[in-house]
């Protein structure tokens, strides 16, 4: 089995590095916690929701958007980061640019990647928790119109110059 997994990945990457087994490490980390949350949340009796409304919705997409970014390019999250990535400078306002070490880095430097981790735990958060994930949600909502009017302030100030 190991042989037909290790000659999969070398034809699969051509001459790219791309590290299918650190991928699918982390495929398995991801299924974990969602069984786990799953379990969690049979074990406590709690249910899935019958729908999600549209205010919880627009909540875990704002959220989602901001803690994604939050985790992949704010300096103050570089700690978390920096085992799996060098720095290699800005990339934005408040945003780091680095460079993944590995596929773990690959994961925490990509907003579009954390994006499924991000919303899969908001989603864990209203079945398990639904108070505090709402409360969470609508501070990082806030957080995220916050910078989109930083950056509009700036916008403007910069074309009224």
């Amino acid at each position: 089995m190991t042989d037909f997994l290790e000659k999969t990945e070398r034809e699969y990457q051509g001459e790219h590095d791309r590290p299918l087994g650190g991928y699918l490490r982390i495929l398995t980390v991801y299924g974990g916690a969602v069984a786990a949350a799953a379990g969690l949340a049979a074990l406590t009796g709690r249910k899935m929701p019958e729908q999600v409304g549209v205010l919880d919705l627009a909540l875990m997409a704002a959220c989602t958007h901001k803690v994604s970014r939050l985790i992949a390019k704010d300096p103050v999250t570089s700690p978390l980061r920096a085992p799996f990535t060098r720095y290699e400078g800005t990339s934005g306002p408040a945003e780091l640019k680095e460079e993944p070490r590995n596929s773990v880095g690959e994961m925490v430097t990509c907003p579009f990647c954390l994006a499924q981790w991000t919303a899969t735990a908001y989603a864990a958060g209203l079945v398990l928790a639904p108070r505090f994930t709402r409360l969470a949600g609508a501070t990082m909502t806030a957080v995220a119109v916050s910078d989109w009017l930083q950056l509009a302030y700036a916008k403007l100030m910069r074309s009224a110059s």
